[in-house]
């Protein structure tokens, strides 16, 4: 069987490293004929580009597929993806991220691919954006709905929501976690090397965030609360990973609150070193408004690591309070204090959750597990199987 996977990009990011892992992974331990095709990566993300094209034909670009509104290059990405699709002959398309997803559905089912498969990393519609772009993208995802075979979800929450905005039917859906390598975090230990990579002395508490440094992620709000939490804890440190547009900004947030000195920016960093950075902090928090489920949290889990987490799209399917972490209500700047001063001040407390939070994690993001769903789903929608046991389905999902 012949399957083709299209992204809109390929940077360090969560939807990316869940896309690689399906297609190099359906590969080599199923035998599947994959091919992934992408648009150009760029822009201080980073890439991942290197790592799809070090597996011998598996990844084309395309030049005209990119991420921002561009009426004349949507037509051309469209058009030259329709033939791509003629050429290759899938027997399965399946796509990931609103620009690809929506250009490659519609080219899919222009070109006669028999099924069409859509995972909803994140939403891309809801209460973040204005009403114009929320209309616009809501239109975008009912229109790609109707030509749509079947859509995975990395969370349950996704499936409620673009089900509640009508698109789709519920047993269109399945749930299929974004697994990862385990191993590497479940090893993860408190190396002071690595702390001394930050600047970190070995007293230091250390609160994290893994996230691009860009709007709807929440760095503004931890800052808000650093200067009442460091009053407390003279030793806390906020260690940030990731970078972006909004650097240069946070950097000057951080001097005019005056907690600089104890913020830590360690910028972009490749993927393998993500389960050292894990093992420093003592507390994870992830603040993003707009998320299916976010990759940080089960990996903080994996590594040991309790986390806070505003309750979110997909965030409290993992970080589930008084088990594994703290939600709190986006913006609610008094709940986010309250939470990391619970945490910071009991050290029992946080190696209980995340010892539970590790125990959970081993059993639902095993990338080894994404991959055999995602085997299993390819087969019954192409006919090929007599059904599927164990496959959860939204609302279904094991462990919640």
């Amino acid at each position: 069987m012949r399957v083709v996977h299209v992204i809109t990009r390929l940077i360090v990011g969560g939807a990316q490293e869940n896309t690689l892992a399906s297609v190099i992974g359906l590969r080599q331990r199923h035998g599947w004929s994959v091919h992934l095709i992408s648009g150009p990566t760029y822009g201080p993300e980073g890439s991942l580009e290197p790592v799809a094209a070090a597996v011998p034909g598996l990844l084309e670009l395309e030049r005209h597929l990119i991420r921002p509104v561009h009426p004349w290059r949507d037509v051309l990405a469209w058009r030259s993806l329709t033939r791509r699709f003629r050429r290759l002959r899938p027997d399965l398309v399946h796509t990931h991220s609103g620009k690809a997803g929506f250009l490659g559905r519609l080219a899919a089912h222009r070109a006669g691919v028999p099924v069409i498969v859509h995972t909803i990393h994140g939403p891309s519609f809801g209460p973040f954006q204005g009403p114009l772009p929320n209309a616009l993208f809501r239109w975008a995802e009912r229109r790609a709905g109707r030509v749509t075979t079947h859509f995975v979800v990395v969370a349950e929450a996704m499936a409620r929501r673009y089900l509640e905005a009508g698109i789709g039917r519920p047993e269109q859906y399945s749930l299929i976690y974004s697994g990862f390598d385990l191993e590497p975090f479940l090893r993860a230990t408190n190396d002071p090397a690595w702390r001394a990579r930050a600047g970190l002395n070995p007293g230091d508490l250390v609160v994290g965030k893994v996230a691009r440094l860009f709007k709807l992620k929440g760095h503004d709000d931890l800052l808000a609360v650093a200067p009442a939490l460091l009053r407390r804890f003279p030793h806390l440190r906020f260690l940030f990973v990731g970078d972006g547009a909004w650097r240069a900004r946070l950097e000057a947030r951080a001097r005019a609150l005056g907690v600089d000195g104890a913020v830590r920016f360690v910028g972009l960093v490749p993927p393998e070193s993500m389960p050292h950075w894990m093992g420093v902090m003592d507390v994870v928090v992830h603040l993003s408004r707009r998320e299916g489920l976010p990759r940080a949290l089960p990996q903080a889990l994996a590594a040991g690591k309790p986390v806070v987490a505003y309750a979110c799209d997909g965030a409290p399917e993992v970080c589930r309070p008084g088990e594994t972490g703290l939600l709190v209500e986006p913006g609610d700047l008094a709940g986010l204090e309250s939470a990391l001063t619970q945490l910071l001040s009991d050290a029992s407390l946080r190696e209980r959750w995340g010892w539970r939070g590790r125990e959970w994690v081993k059993q639902h993001f095993d990338v080894r597990l994404m991959v055999d769903r995602l085997h299993e789903l390819y087969l019954r929608l192409l006919g090929s199987s007599g059904g599927i046991t164990g496959l959860p389905r939204p609302g279904l999902a094991t462990g919640n």
